[in-house]
C-alpha cells in the first residue's frame, strides 16, 4: 500500500463509488429500523455540505456534532470533512457546562443536535456562547429558532442545482495535513482537552488498520455489521470509516440493552467492542448454566470450563482438539447463535481485556482480537491478528507506527498517526509531546522478544504503599472483575498500609446465586452478611494469583453503581479517581481506621 498522504474524503469516497447496490445503513429508531441506500447517502452528504456552505461554514471552521450513533451522524460527518470544516463530536453523556465550554473553546460555528432531550440541558447556555451562529436539529425541535435537518438539506440541494462543481472543487482543495475533527478527551481530572487530529493522522491510521483485520477486505464487501459504540469516541469512527471503505452495510443500534435482539435481526459479520460487553456476555454465559440439571448441566460446565485453558495461538490438537470439537457441536455452537450466527470476528479496544474473556471469546469461536490506542494517536497503535494471539497482549505495532518503552517504563509512540496537539494548549502539548515527535502515552508496558505490547497500568493510577512497595491497581482490579459477581471494583492504597478496595456486586448474578440457595437478601444489599460472603470468596480466590502487597486485604460495597451522571466516571467509563476517593472518604477511612 502506498505511503502517500490522504484525506478522509478522498479514501472514504473510494469505498463508497465501489459500494454493493442497496442499503447503506439503517438506525434503530423508537423500535424502528430506517434504512437509507447508497445513492440517498451520497447525494444527501453533497446536499448537506453545501446547506451549511450556505450557512456560512468555510474550510477550517469547526461545526459541533452533538447526537447517538445513526446514519445522520455519518452523514453530517462526512458533510463536514468535504467541505474541508472540522468536525467537533460530543458525547452524548457530557453535561451541560462541559458542552458550553468544548463550543466555546473550539470556536464552533455551527452547533448540530439530535434532539430535544439532548438539547435541555445546553439551551439556557447557548444565549453566551458567541461563536455559534447556528443551531440544527437532526429529528425536529420545538424551539423556533433551531434549523432543521431537512431544511439545510434542501438550502444545499438548491446551492448544487445552481453551482453543481462547488462541491469537489472544494473537497478537492483539502490538504492531508488539514485539521479534519477536535475531540475533547475526557480527562479523569479537569476539563477536557481538545485533540487536533488532521486527515492523514485518521487516513494513515485506516490504511494501516485495513491490514491487520482478521479476515481478508474483500470477504467484508457487502457484509452487515454492527455499531454500538458511541461514533463521538475516534475508535468505533475509525472503525466506520475502514467499514466504509469496504463496503458494509452498517446497522446502529439504539439502545445496548437490546443488543441480543439486535444481533438476531442484524446477523452481523464483524463488530468493534470494548470489554465491559464481553464480560456481560461471559458472566451470563456462566450463570445460565444455573438454570440446567444433571446430566446437561455437567455437560455445559465441562464445556465452559474447557475454555479457561484455551490458547489462540496453539489451539488444542490430537485428543485435546477431539475434545474441543464435541464441546463446540455441543454447547459452543449454540452460544454463537445469540450473536446472529454470522459473526465471525471481533476487535475489543478502549481497555484490557481480561485473559479469562479473551480465551473464552476465542475458544468458542470467534476470532476476538484486541489493540491498543488512544484518541492522541487516531487510535490505533497496536492490534493482534489472528497470526499474534499472546495471551495478555495488545499485540503488534501497524505498519507505520512505531513503539518504545521509556526508561521509567512509559510506552511511547511516533509515526503518522500522532496528533498535532491539543487545541489552543500549548504547555500541555509539550508536556506529551517531544521534540523529536514522540508522544508519552501515560500508560506504562513492556514488549517482548516477539514484539508484542502489554499493557501494565496507568502512570499516574500506579501508587505507593507506606512499606515503599509499588501496587499497578488496574492488574489488581482486572484479576477481582474476572467474577461473575463483581461488577465495578476501585483499588486504594496510596500511602497506606495495605490495598483496600470499594465494590460494586453484580447484583442480579449475586441475588440468582443466593436465591438458588434458598436465601432471600435483604435491602440494603451492600449490608447483607451473605452477599458479603459471596463477595469475600472471589475476592480471596483473586488474591491467590497476587502478590502479597497487591492483595486487597479490606472491601466496601456499594449500592449503587459508579455512573457518567454522577461524575464518577467519564465518557469513556474509566473511573474519576479523585472524585470517587473524596465521594466515598469516610467509607475509605473506615477501611483503615482500626
Amino acid at each position: 500500500m502506498s505511503e502517500s498522504k490522504q484525506t478522509l474524503p478522498d479514501l472514504i469516497y473510494e469505498g463508497l463509488n465501489n459500494y454493493p447496490a442497496g442499503i447503506f445503513s439503517s438506525t434503530k429508531r423508537n423500535g424502528e429500523w430506517h434504512k437509507t441506500t447508497i445513492e440517498t447517502f451520497k447525494s444527501k452528504v453533497r446536499d448537506f455540505a453545501m446547506g451549511l456552505y450556505d450557512l456560512g461554514v468555510r474550510p477550517g471552521d469547526k461545526v459541533a456534532m452533538h447526537s447517538e450513533n445513526s446514519t445522520e451522524w455519518v452523514l453530517c460527518d462526512l458533510a463536514i470533512l468535504s467541505l474541508g470544516a472540522v468536525n467537533v463530536p460530543i458525547y452524548t453523556t457530557q453535561p451541560g457546562d462541559q458542552i458550553k465550554y468544548i463550543l466555546e473553546n473550539s470556536d464552533s460555528v455551527v452547533h448540530i443536535v439530535s434532539n430535544d432531550e439532548l438539547f435541555a440541558d445546553t439551551k439556557p447556555l447557548m444565549k453566551s456562547v458567541k461563536s455559534v451562529k447556528a443551531v440544527i436539529t437532526i429529528h425536529g425541535s420545538k424551539h423556533k429558532k433551531l434549523k432543521t435537518f431537512d431544511s439545510v438539506l434542501e438550502r444545499g440541494n438548491a446551492l448544487n442545482a445552481k453551482e453543481p462543481e462547488l462541491f469537489d472543487k472544494l473537497k478537492s482543495q483539502i490538504s492531508p495535513d488539514d485539521l479534519a475533527t477536535l475531540i475533547y478527551t475526557s480527562g479523569t481530572t479537569g476539563m477536557p482537552k481538545g485533540v487536533m487530529l488532521t486527515h492523514n493522522n485518521i487516513a494513515s491510521n485506516v490504511v494501516a488498520s485495513l491490514e491487520k483485520l482478521p479476515f481478508d477486505v474483500k470477504e467484508f464487501h457487502g457484509q452487515n455489521v454492527l455499531s454500538y459504540l458511541p461514533l463521538s469516541h475516534v475508535f468505533e469512527r475509525m472503525i466506520e470509516y475502514m467499514y466504509m471503505s469496504m463496503g458494509c452495510r452498517i446497522y446502529y443500534i439504539e439502545v445496548v440493552e437490546e443488543i441480543r435482539d439486535d444481533m438476531q435481526y442484524v446477523q452481523p459479520f464483524f463488530m468493534a467492542t470494548v470489554p465491559r460487553l464481553l464480560e456481560k456476555i461471559h458472566t451470563g454465559v456462566k450463570v445460565k448454566g444455573q438454570e440446567l440439571s444433571g446430566a446437561k448441566k455437567n455437560l455445559y460446565y465441562w464445556a465452559i470450563y474447557r475454555t479457561e485453558e484455551y490458547d489462540p495461538e496453539n489451539p488444542p490438537s490430537g485428543v485435546d482438539g477431539f475434545k474441543h470439537k464435541i464441546a463446540d457441536k455441543l454447547i459452543y455452537s449454540k452460544i454463537r447463535e445469540l450473536f446472529g450466527g454470522n459473526l465471525r470476528g471481533m476487535v475489543s479496544g478502549g481497555a484490557a481485556l481480561s485473559p479469562e474473556v479473551f480465551k473464552f471469546m476465542n475458544a468458542i469461536g470467534f476470532i476476538c482480537v484486541q489493540g491498543y490506542g488512544l484518541t492522541e494517536t487516531s487510535p490505533v497503535i497496536t492490534v493482534q491478528t489472528p497470526k499474534d494471539m499472546r495471551i495478555g497482549s495488545s499485540g503488534k505495532v501497524l505498519r507505520n507506527v512505531e513503539v518504545k518503552i521509556a526508561d521509567d517504563g512509559e510506552i511511547m509512540t511516533r509515526g503518522p498517526h500522532v496528533m498535532e496537539g491539543y487545541y489552543k494548549n500549548e504547555e500541555q502539548t509539550k508536556e506529551v509531546l517531544t521534540d523529536d515527535g514522540w508522544f508519552k502515552t501515560g500508560d506504562i508496558g513492556k514488549i517482548d522478544d516477539d514484539g508484542n505490547l502489554y499493557i501494565t497500568d496507568r502512570k499516574k493510577s500506579m501508587f505507593k504503599l507506606s512499606t515503599g512497595k509499588y501496587v499497578a491497581p488496574q492488574n489488581v482490579e482486572n484479576q477481582i472483575s474476572g467474577s461473575g459477581f463483581i461488577e465495578q471494583i476501585v483499588v486504594i492504597g496510596y500511602q497506606r498500609k495495605f490495598c483496600s478496595a470499594l465494590i460494586v456486586p453484580a447484583y442480579d448474578n449475586v441475588l440468582k446465586r443466593l436465591k438458588r440457595d434458598g436465601y432471600e437478601p435483604k435491602k440494603p444489599y451492600s449490608k447483607d452478611e451473605k452477599i458479603r460472603e459471596l463477595i469475600q470468596q472471589e475476592v480471596d480466590k483473586a488474591n491467590k494469583t497476587l502478590s502479597p502487597w497487591e492483595q486487597v486485604k479490606k472491601f466496601v460495597l456499594l449500592e449503587e453503581p459508579l455512573t457518567i451522571d454522577n461524575g464518577e466516571l467519564t465518557p469513556t467509563m474509566k473511573v474519576k479517581r479523585p472524585v470517587v476517593l473524596e465521594k466515598f472518604k469516610e467509607e475509605i477511612e473506615g477501611m483503615y481506621g482500626e
